[in-house]
């Protein structure tokens, strides 16, 4: 069991996605793959959430060679807790697709409520360099 005191005194990038293998989940989650590096330089982790069980995450990481942590909610705890749950296309409910940028305090500093997938881990990357430029 994990909880944000995990990850206190760092950077996280905490990000929720609807579910493991699926087109715009694996775009999303290879595109913060590919950004991983940069976001370690800059002192952030990345965390990923979904309702998805422990067996699907690895199969998940294995086979997109994900190389961040991906944790499971199945009773949307977490999901709840950061609004990550709602009315989806044709008025289904899931959880929606939402990152959270926190500070090494343990504040959300940046939320994106709509994420585009594709380049998405450069744009956390470019929004992470702003943020710790502003608060020196």
């Amino acid at each position: 069991v994990h909880t944000l005191k995990d990850f206190a005194n760092k950077w996280l990038v905490l990000y929720f996605y609807p579910a493991d293998d699926t087109p715009g989940c694996t775009i999303e989650a290879c595109s913060l793959r590919d950004a991983r590096d940069d976001l370690a330089e800059l002192g952030a982790q990345i965390v990923g959430v979904s309702k998805d069980d422990a067996t699907a995450h690895e199969k998940f990481k294995a086979k997109h060679s994900l190389n961040f942590t991906l944790l499971t909610d199945p009773e949307k705890i977490a999901i709840n807790a950061y609004g990550a749950w709602g009315k989806k296309q044709f008025g289904m409910e899931g959880t929606l697709r939402k990152t959270f940028i926190i500070n090494p305090k343990g504040e959300v500093v940046k939320v994106y409520g709509r994420v585009t997938p594709l380049g998405h881990g450069q744009q956390v990357v470019n929004e992470l360099k702003k943020l710790q430029s502003d608060s020196h």
